[in-house]
């Protein structure tokens, strides 16, 4: 007999199914499952939790009172989000701290769905505050300014706050939204809440402010939650602490799971990775394992790293179409589950599985059990393979057989996106619908089937720990002592929580340089403890009489009131305007005036152009949306319409992507062209931009808008694609000196600017000079150097760029929205000008990216392409060639492609100054380096540069030899010049 209080019930809320298991954590694997159910998920989820723990304690001869804790974990809250329940879902304040030159541009809530944000939205303001990245001061909290906003709160009426800093994770010496809310506390009391964005999510500030408004916005409703679990406990007479699991399979105390709601979203399929884990133990090797659940509608698939602990995701993820950054579980999930519905086409020749299924109807639906619908699970037992149902089902071989290799095919596609290596992997597989799996798959070494697989996910839940986590910039060398100093710190924040500190697990140590900042390291510290039930037990107590205190019935009662819009969906893009036909809006004077839609186009074009490097123009977009929104204009014009004196500055955000994402929708290119406008003594005629990749081709539309200098932005650039050095330019190539890019004026927006003057005697002098610049203003700065003339312009710029992007990026929304994706390519190819202009070089799966940050903040390294089977191939033409896979070189932007065939010999198939582009076959966008990753499928383009970099200057400035490449530059391609988007639009004479 085990001894007291070493026991503890998991239970997992799925969409079809609501398992629950008790375990003795004395025990190890199967050995300590004492006993499990599995029951049907009823719309009111609590019942459900009430049900399947009565069922559960009744089968085990464990007394409740040795039960120390329950786990649970759910899926309700994001469903409240997902639903747009306005019964559960309340409005938020939100209140940021940031000098309004740095995100005016990108207000909170800038990105949502319309119907979501008509329910959260109540009110926002910008006031000051914000740290730079190295945690250094932008401005000083206004505390008289905080209590106004306070008394504007109350006067709404609203009872939840956010408040969000620029650079608060990185905020280790003003604590500004620490302040911030006990000024705001002050005001309140303890009648409304308020959450810090800190406290929610990391680096990245608009997707940390959405994760803390979503947070914010259902926390009324979790705690209700909460207490209604607490009091199924009661009912079914559990009196022990309860946890709920998060996202990142750790335990959240109850507090904090009513405090912190939004680290529960996911925690399903992470629950199923770490019972996994738990249920195979040693099996799980080195290198770690993928573990595939199979319920009843969807099967997800992670991968579980030798720490029994999942692989996140390293990438921004959507929650009910809102973008944010929380630590969530890497999964790829597919609709095929044990309840998932069989399509058969007309003449059955053609199998179709899901997405729809019975899910928990299938006692009732399957054909199995005497209903009328073709499952999965009815072709597993028409196999013969298992006995289930009461009803005997006849179904022709030649659709079992189709079938069951669909199933095959689905399950291997999910695994090998989900792998860290092309290499055979171990599968452990859990789950209900396990009996979906064969007992071999493609690239699969091993598959176990531990025991009780069936509620894993619930098994996750009961061995989960308690987590901690602490971040810190570390000034020198001491890095060792640094990553002491923030492990202590994690520990601490651990036992805090209600870990045991007796033994630690270290599940990840961070260590990075800040970018463009000597002798600076970035350390964060992630550690796991056994949970103290002891210390929570109190607290636990007077929650349980909380619950009490409230209607028993009023607890379990689930009301829903879903919002819908007044206005339809968010903007021109969802209402269903027909890409194919869409006509933009150019005047007979030849101006071109920009619409949601031509910024869509512009920025995935951009993105093309920015050949992997550039920066998304995500941020950009949206502060350009933002301003179509207020009714300002933007516009562009050809570089055809342009007066001999005409005066065009070029303009660019300078620094680091990382500070970029932390500031975004700042004006410093607003006060570096006023800047350069006064050094200079001159009046622009209009804007452009240094590089028409990524958000840099956007930028210049910002100060150009009618908000701003209301210039119209110049049909062009000085690179015709996206460059990684200052030196980088046409300007540059058709001059015999750096001087002739000068003067450039750098500003931070708020207040803080320099000059890089002409006349430099060093060629290297004003990269330094802006590099440092760029370092004093926070690692970020507005940029605009020495204008044009419009005869300059037409003799030295490049030509109808913006007209380029626009056309790149029309051809992906339009095979987007008529789901014809394989067409892009060849569609690119067509409106570049044929495949003299383009070319389709490889389609393959990426098989490893090696990288790593420059001190001078360029992220160099490659990428390794492998060729696809014809299996995976999309559409119907061979696109290997005659490579097994080609390497693909980069620094910030993709230098090179080299294939290699069968017999490992190298040839290389193009070079800079040749735009190389990686497209991804599922969205058919561009892929920037920073989203390589193993398993993405891709499309690997070429496209002609303009002539002017293929010259002997040109390709020295911008050639193979000016990145270090042992290669020299030779194609077939030939340039076509863009057609202007002008041009085609304007309207004709009609006389």
């Amino acid at each position: 007999m085990s001894e007291k209080g070493s026991y503890v019930v998991g239970v997992d809320v799925g969409g079809t199914n609501t398992d629950s298991v008790l375990v003795d954590v004395s025990k190890t694997g199967s050995a300590a499952i004492v006993s499990s159910h599995k029951a049907a998920t009823t719309s009111n989820v609590t019942l459900s939790v009430r049900e399947t723990l009565k069922v559960l304690l009744a089968k085990s001869p464990v007394d409740r009172k040795q039960v120390s804790a329950i786990a649970i974990g759910t899926t309700h809250f994001i469903n409240a989000i997902i639903e747009r329940d306005s019964s559960r879902v309340e409005a938020v304040a939100v209140l940021r701290l940031a000098s309004y030159n740095f995100s005016a541009g990108t207000p909170p809530f800038v990105d949502w769905p319309l119907g979501l944000k008509n329910i959260i939205h109540g009110y926002s303001a910008i006031i000051s505050g914000g740290c730079n990245i190295d945690g250094s001061l932008i401005a000083e909290i206004d505390e008289a300014v905080v209590r106004a906003q306070a008394e504007t709160i109350k006067a709404k009426g609203l009872k939840n706050i956010v408040i969000v800093g620029i650079g608060s994770p990185t905020d280790g010496q003003y604590h500004q939204e620490q302040r911030v809310r006990d000024i705001l506390r002050e005001s309140f009391g303890a009648e409304v809440n308020i959450i810090c964005s800190r406290d929610v999510a990391g680096n990245g500030l608009l997707a940390r402010e959405n994760a803390s408004i979503l947070n914010a916005s259902i926390l009324n409703f979790a705690r209700r939650a909460v207490r209604s679990f607490v009091a199924a406990m009661s009912h079914v007479g559990l009196q022990c602490p309860l946890y709920l699991t998060s996202n990142t399979g750790h335990l959240l105390t109850f507090s904090e799971a009513m405090q912190f709601p939004i680290r529960i979203f996911s925690s399903g399929a992470t629950n199923s990775i770490r019972g996994a884990a738990f249920l195979v133990g040693s099996q799980i090797g080195q290198s770690g394992c993928v573990v595939v659940d199979i319920g009843g509608t969807t099967t997800d698939v992670g991968y579980l790293l030798q720490n029994g602990y999942p692989r996140l995701a390293k990438s921004y993820t959507d929650l009910a179409g809102v973008k944010v950054n929380l630590e969530m579980p890497s999964v790829e999930s597919v609709g095929l589950g044990g309840g998932s519905i069989v399509h058969l086409s007309g003449d059955q020749q053609k199998v179709l599985i899901g997405p729809d299924s019975v899910g928990h109807d299938l006692s009732t639906r399957a054909l199995c059990f005497g209903g009328s619908e073709l499952t999965t699970t009815d072709i597993i037992v028409a196999s013969g393979e298992v006995a289930i149902g009461t009803k005997p089902v006849s179904i022709p071989g030649s659709i079992i057989v189709k079938t069951k290799d669909r199933m095959k095919k689905m399950l291997e596609a999910c695994i090998d996106r989900s792998k860290s290596s092309p290499d055979p992997c171990t599968v452990i597989l859990v789950g209900g619908g396990s009996i979906l799996c064969p007992k071999e798959l493609q690239g699969v070494e091993k598959i176990i089937l531990p025991e009780h697989a069936e509620v894993a996910n619930a098994i996750g839940a009961a061995m989960a720990k308690i987590s901690g986590s602490a971040e810190m910039i570390v000034q020198g060398s001491d890095i060792q002592g640094g990553i002491a100093k923030v492990k202590s710190q994690a520990i601490q924040d651990a036992v805090l929580k209600g870990g045991n500190p007796t033994s630690v697990t270290v599940l990840n140590e961070e260590v990075v340089g800040v970018p463009y900042v000597q002798d600076q390291t970035r350390i964060k510290v992630e550690v796991a403890l056994p949970a103290d039930h002891e210390k929570v037990r109190e607290e636990m107590s007077q929650l349980a009489g909380m619950a009490f205190n409230n209607n028993v019935a009023e607890l379990f009662e689930e009301t829903k009131t879903h919002e819908v819009s007044p206005n339809g969906n968010d903007s021109a893009l969802d209402k269903k305007i027909d890409f194919g036909t869409y006509w933009p809006r150019v005047t007979e004077n030849g101006i071109w005036v920009l619409s949601e839609i031509d910024l869509r186009f512009l920025s995935v074009g951009c993105y093309i152009l920015g050949v992997g490097g550039g920066g998304s123009p995500y941020a950009v977009y949206l502060q350009l949306k933002q301003l179509l929104a207020e009714g300002e204009t933007l516009t562009i014009m050809s570089c055809d319409d342009l007066k001999d004196n005409d005066q065009i500055p070029t303009v660019a955000g300078v620094g680091s992507p990382a500070v970029s994402i932390e500031r975004p929708g700042g004006d410093g290119i607003i006060h570096a062209v006023k800047m350069l406008s006064e050094e200079l003594n001159t009046k622009f005629t209009q804007l452009m931009t240094a590089e028409i990749g990524g958000g840099n081709g956007l930028q210049p539309l910002i100060c150009g808008s009618s908000k701003y200098y209301n210039l119209p932005t110049v049909d062009g650039d000085l690179m015709g694609r996206a460059y990684p050095g200052f030196e980088n330019v046409s300007t540059y190539v058709m001059s015999d000196s750096i001087n002739a890019l000068l003067p450039v004026t750098l500003c931070s927006g708020t207040g803080q600017r320099v000059l890089v003057p002409a006349n430099q005697a060093d060629e290297t002098a004003p990269g330094r000079m802006i590099r440092d610049a760029c370092v004093a203003m926070g690692s970020a700065c507005g940029a605009a150097g020495v204008p044009l003339s419009g005869k300059q312009m037409r003799t030295m710029g490049i030509p109808n760029t913006h007209s380029l992007a626009w056309r790149l990026g029309r051809v992906v929304c339009r095979a987007q929205q008529s789901a014809s994706l394989s067409t892009i390519p060849e569609a690119i190819i067509e409106e570049c000008g044929g495949d003299q202009t383009a070319r389709r070089l490889f389609q393959g799966k990426i098989r490893s990216v090696e990288s790593a940050l420059t001190t001078t903040a360029h992220n160099l390294g490659k990428v390794t392409i492998e060729s696809l089977s014809e299996g995976e191939m999309e559409g119907d033409a061979d696109k290997a060639g005659d490579w097994t896979e080609v390497v693909i070189p980069f620094m910030n932007e993709n230098l090179a492609v080299v294939g290699k065939d069968a017999k490992g010999e190298e040839t290389v198939l193009a070079t800079v100054p040749d735009l190389i582009f990686l497209l991804d076959v599922s969205t058919g966008e561009n892929i920037g380096v920073q989203e390589y990753r193993y398993g993405l499928k891709v499309t690997v383009m070429i496209m002609a540069p303009h002539p002017i970099w293929t010259t002997k200057r040109g390709l020295e400035v911008g050639g193979p030899s000016a990145f270090n490449l042992p290669y020299e530059y030779s194609s077939t391609l030939r340039y076509t010049k863009p057609r202007s988007v002008i041009e085609e639009f304007r309207p004709k004479d009609q006389t």
